[in-house]
C-alpha cells in the first residue's frame, strides 16, 4: 500500500468527484449521496472549498475539506478514512497537511465542529492542539465546537 496525498482548489472533475461524494456517503450514513453533492454545490458556490485527499492507487480512500469563513480563519468542514483504511495515520496526516496549507495561506484560526458520536474525530482534532471551545445544538444534535491557532 502506498498512499498518495495531493491537494486542489475547488471540486474535482470526474471520476474523483463521483469517488468523493461515495466516501462521503458512505462513512457519513445520515446523509444520501444526493444530499451531500448539493452541500459540497452550496458550499463551493459561497466559497472555493480546499480538498486534500489520500488515495491507494487510483482509489479514494480519504479526505479533508474545509473553506474560509473570513480572512485569516479557516473552517475544516469535512473529513473521513475509508473503514477499510483506518488506523494508518491517514486522518493524522491529511490534517496536518491541510493545517501546514493553513498556515502557508495566511490563516491563523482553524475551526471544527463535530459530534459526540464521531469520538475518534473529536480525539484527532485534541491530539492535533484543538481546544473545545463550546458546543451548540447542530442539526444532528449537540455540536462540539473546537478551534486551533496556528
Amino acid at each position: 500500500m502506498t498512499i498518495q496525498y495531493n491537494s486542489l482548489i475547488g471540486l474535482p472533475q470526474e471520476p474523483l468527484y463521483s469517488s468523493l461524494v461515495t466516501l462521503l456517503a458512505g462513512v457519513f450514513v445520515n446523509q444520501s449521496p444526493e444530499e451531500i453533492a448539493a452541500d459540497l454545490t452550496y458550499h463551493q458556490h459561497r466559497t472555493p472549498l480546499v480538498l486534500l485527499f489520500a488515495t491507494d492507487h487510483e482509489r479514494l480512500v480519504g479526505c479533508k475539506i474545509g473553506y474560509e469563513r473570513q480572512p485569516g480563519h479557516f473552517y475544516s468542514w469535512l473529513g473521513c478514512v475509508d473503514p477499510a483504511y483506518r488506523g494508518r495515520g491517514i486522518a493524522s496526516e491529511l490534517m496536518r497537511r491541510q493545517h501546514d496549507w493553513c498556515c502557508q495561506n495566511g490563516y491563523h484560526t482553524v475551526r471544527t465542529h463535530t459530534y459526540n458520536a464521531w469520538r475518534e474525530m473529536l480525539l484527532l482534532n485534541l491530539r492535533h492542539g484543538f481546544d473545545i471551545i463550546g458546543t451548540m445544538q447542530g442539526k444532528y444534535g449537540l455540536t462540539i465546537m473546537l478551534e486551533k491557532k496556528n
